[in-house]
């Protein structure tokens, strides 16, 4: 059913217009009490809660940044069966993002190609936003991650407080922060992922929250591209443990592609992904969190990313391709293969 309006509908339109669309109607049904209550039933049926970053979370799998960049539709993408919502990039500053078109489908590859830019309405609106949801009981149930980027009009001189301006605002509503540096479409911003600068950025982040929230209340973690050189990721990771941070998001989108400016996601980028997630792992050890990331389309993708050292797994261009029930149908796919146990 999905696959028919997707090929006579969503890829005849623009596809930041069909995004838009589809996520007005998830939004308008999550505001129908019965009706999301009756849903939120049928899409978490059988999914299995793992205790990881000290919170219970309802099942595994989550949505990735970029799909819910302004906190807006937490009710219902955990309606549809997401175990968790990873919400932004947000940056302290709100901007228009970059001029349109800024998002492909790569059909052949079942991919998305974006330069997005980080459109969002800014650290401090979004604060509001979850403040808002957290003051209802329902709301403090959800798991929402809250992924931080730097704003364009902040020279890179300044990034760590800039980060720091939007951690503060944010940490008080977020389970855990995700720090990017990773994202292609922001000029400048992985070169942050150099050890030399990404280090100040970490530590003014990891003290505003903690001055927000109080020490350690919520944990940081940092994302990175999957462009990095092996020894660069080795560097990152190294960084991780010698600051105590929470753990590591792997990966983000590649420009390893020809397909035109941007970053790519989707299916291209699980053969990296894995590998860069494995690699982290080894690096860390057994104590920080290792997020897995990066083309995703089935149960079988999640549980390579579990199998390769992930705690948790994410993704967002499979949504596009394979609709409402593919979150469902993953993390029912997780919890058959056993994965659900407390960590």
């Amino acid at each position: 059913m999905y696959r028919l309006l997707f090929n006579q509908v969503f890829r005849r339109m623009d596809p930041e217009r069909a995004h838009h669309l589809a996520f007005t109607g998830i939004r308008w049904v999550a505001a129908v009490p019965g009706v999301a209550w009756l849903l939120r039933r049928w899409f978490t049926r059988g999914h299995a809660p793992v205790e990881v970053l000290g919170t219970r979370f309802p099942a595994p799998f989550g949505l990735a940044a970029g799909f819910d960049k302004n906190g807006v539709g937490v009710r219902g993408l955990t309606m549809l069966g997401f175990g968790w919502v990873e919400v932004g990039t947000i940056t302290a500053l709100a901007q228009p993002g970059n001029e349109r078109p800024r998002l492909w489908r790569v059909l052949d590859e079942r991919a998305i190609r974006n330069r997005m830019g980080f459109n969002n309405d800014g650290a401090a609106e979004v604060a509001e936003r979850l403040r808002r949801l957290r003051r209802r009981r329902s709301g403090r149930g959800y798991v929402v991650g809250v992924n931080i980027g730097k704003s364009r009009a902040t020279p890179a001189e300044e990034a760590a407080q800039d980060y720091a301006t939007s951690a503060r605002l944010l940490a008080p509503y977020a389970d855990f922060l995700v720090v990017n540096v990773s994202s292609p479409n922001t000029p400048g911003l992985r070169d942050l992922q150099a050890v030399d600068r990404l280090r100040p950025i970490l530590e003014a982040v990891r003290a505003a929250a903690d001055e927000a929230t109080g020490p350690g209340a919520v944990p940081v973690l940092v994302k990175i591209a999957p462009d990095l050189s092996d020894e660069d990721v080795d560097a990152v990771a190294d960084l991780v443990t010698d600051l105590g941070l929470a753990g590591v998001v792997a990966v983000n989108t590649t420009v390893a592609h020809d397909h035109g400016p941007g970053g790519l996601s989707g299916p291209p980028l699980l053969p990296r992904g894995l590998a860069v997630v494995a690699r982290v792992r080894a690096r860390l050890g057994e104590g920080p969190v290792v997020i897995g990331c990066g083309g995703i389309t089935t149960a079988d993708d999640a549980r390579a990313y579990l199998d390769a050292g992930a705690d948790l797994v994410q993704g967002y261009t499979g949504f596009i391709y394979e609709g409402p029930f593919w979150a469902s149908r993953v993390n029912r796919g997780l919890a058959r293969a056993g994965v659900g146990a407390a960590r």
